[in-house]
């Protein structure tokens, strides 16, 4: 998990702040941003707007939010930054409030950032893992923990499922977010882990992209897996939307995606 890190350097990490809000709380973490040379002012700006236009979809997990924006020519270099509030912050999120961490995330393009998102939802799925996150004591502590090893469990008690179809990839499923670079992938590798775990990773491909690109390419997919406040958006898709409210657990992916198989 060095890419983790490699994003996050010591400095971009502030812990016990004081913010007044929801505002406060992005806009502390876009300076951490600007301070590490990740990004300009103008990307803190559009951070914010992203959540008053689309709502508090970045709030992916209880208590935890993942800041973000399109990328643009406020994005220097892909970097992260790590507040943690002095008290808990409310985004308006209906089950994932209130909000003790925020990560802010500044990609220059979807590669970059892949790996190390992947590994921060494999960290934040375990629960002693995410408590430790949030009671360390200090930046290097953080540090080492995203530096530990893998988190990454398999469930005991998971079922046995029907093979989907002769060996061949034949379903496609879509994690949607407003901009299809942060919490779309971050609910694509949580996804990705259950069809591993089942035995579908051949048969089942999954893709992050965002409410527009997703409007446009849900005929080709066989089901929507999203936030309550982006499903809200897309409209009549001809496909089914799945809401998750954790886009960390595996559990949750697991029972969600039973659902739509029926199994």
């Amino acid at each position: 998990m060095a890419a983790l890190n490699a994003l996050l350097p010591a400095a971009a990490v502030r812990l016990d702040v004081s913010v007044s809000d929801w505002r406060a709380a992005i806009r502390t973490a876009g300076g951490l941003l600007v301070d590490s040379g990740a990004t300009t002012a103008a990307y803190t700006a559009e951070m914010i707007e992203n959540v008053a236009e689309n709502g508090p979809y970045i709030v992916i997990a209880p208590g935890f939010a993942l800041a973000h924006a399109r990328p643009s020519p406020a994005v220097l270099r892909t970097g992260m930054s790590w507040v943690r509030p002095a008290a808990p912050v409310e985004f308006g999120h209906a089950t994932n409030d209130p909000v003790r961490l925020v990560v802010a995330l500044a990609a220059r393009d979807q590669g970059a950032h892949t790996a190390a998102l992947a590994a921060l939802a494999r960290l934040l799925d375990d629960p002693g893992t995410a408590r430790a996150l949030r009671e360390a004591p200090d930046a290097e502590g953080v540090r080492r923990l995203l530096a530990g090893p893998d988190a990454h469990h398999q469930r005991d008690d998971a079922a046995e499922v029907p093979a989907v179809d002769g060996g061949r990839a034949v379903h496609r499923i879509l994690t949607v977010c407003g901009n299809g670079l942060g919490t779309s992938l971050f609910l694509k590798s949580t996804l990705e882990r259950v069809l591993d775990h089942w035995g579908w990773s051949r048969h089942v491909t999954v893709e992050a992209t965002d409410t527009i690109s997703a409007r446009g390419r849900a005929t080709e997919a066989v089901a929507i897996l999203t936030s309550r406040e982006i499903a809200g958006t897309l409209g009549e898709t001809g496909v089914p939307v799945a809401v998750v409210a954790d886009f960390t657990s595996t559990r949750e992916v697991d029972r969600v995606l039973r659902g739509l198989y029926d199994v």
